[in-house]
């Protein structure tokens, strides 16, 4: 595809990576979840203590989709890895073998940093998502179960120590 183009983040990228968080949200029905600002995630990916990365993808110099990750560590590996927090395609440039290229693109930065795994997770009732990742090799773990701490609960155990 000689339109697309994939390039990591810049600072000037940052309003349109906040407008495709949102539009992500939506899509996902979880629009009400947003507290993210421009200011948040330019401190995030360009801040002194950077905490993710973003891959932009763009058609015709217009951006699409993005890709954003961040490394975590596996102690029974004793190796790096990645995680996927987001993957959005606008809907217009799905279809395009868009998300395949960011997700070829993060799969090369994975093996360039030494890391030996990429991996996200994605709603289990998201039917496209969990098919578009299964063709092309993804296995579904589904021997774990995700657990967060936010809010209250983080704050009162937080508290507690």
């Amino acid at each position: 595809m000689s339109q697309l183009h994939i390039a990591a983040a810049e600072p000037q990228d940052v309003p349109v990576i906040h407008e495709m968080i949102t539009e992500l949200s939506d899509h996902l029905g979880l629009g009400h979840e947003v507290v993210a600002t421009e200011a948040d995630i330019h401190n995030a990916l360009f801040g002194p203590e950077r905490r993710a990365e973003v891959l932009l993808a763009r058609l015709a110099g217009a951006a699409v989709g993005f890709a954003l990750f961040y490394g975590n560590y596996s102690t029974f590996r004793g190796r790096c890895g990645i995680h996927l927090e987001d993957l959005y395609i606008r809907p217009q440039a799905r279809g395009k073998s868009v998300g395949r290229h960011l997700l070829e693109e993060l799969a090369r930065i994975t093996l360039e940093r030494g890391c030996t795994r990429l991996e996200w997770w994605v709603q289990a009732d998201d039917e496209d998502a969990v098919g578009f990742y299964e063709r092309m090799g993804a296995i579904a773990k589904d021997e774990w179960t995700v657990f967060r701490l936010r809010g209250k609960a983080l704050h009162s155990l937080a508290n507690k120590l």
